[in-house]
């Protein structure tokens, strides 16, 4: 089992910045890719971005290319997410989660942290 845990989220003015954290624990093996997605009221997940055990990058939706980058620290079992010139529009439910190399789909999730961009 994993147990994945997000904070960093909160209000922030559109231009703004806000780093979001997920702390794991549990079965390492499980952490092989980690990610972030995000659901907004009234619409479907999206998947914002992976990264691999060793590093290897999977970016998801354009519109946060450039502005998102992901990151991870194995050694403290964390992944984060430096979200810079914000917008209104990325006002959302952010979640990590994780899965192993031999699952296709992920299967451990976090409780979501929210993110509010005020224009």
């Amino acid at each position: 089992q994993v147990q994945l845990v997000e904070s960093g989220g909160g209000l922030v003015q559109a231009g703004g910045s806000l780093r979001l954290a997920c702390a794991a624990s549990g079965r390492t093996l499980s952490m092989y890719l980690m990610a972030w997605f995000r659901q907004a009221p009234g619409k479907e997940r999206e998947f914002v971005a992976a990264i691999s055990w060793t590093g290897g990058i999977t970016d998801g939706v354009d519109s946060v290319k450039g502005r998102f980058t992901i990151s991870r620290d194995n050694a403290k079992r964390m992944v984060f997410l430096q979200m810079n010139s914000l917008k209104p529009e990325d006002t959302a439910v952010y979640y990590c989660a994780c899965r192993s190399a031999l699952q296709s789909d992920y299967g451990y999730w976090g409780q979501g942290t929210q993110v509010t961009v005020s224009s």
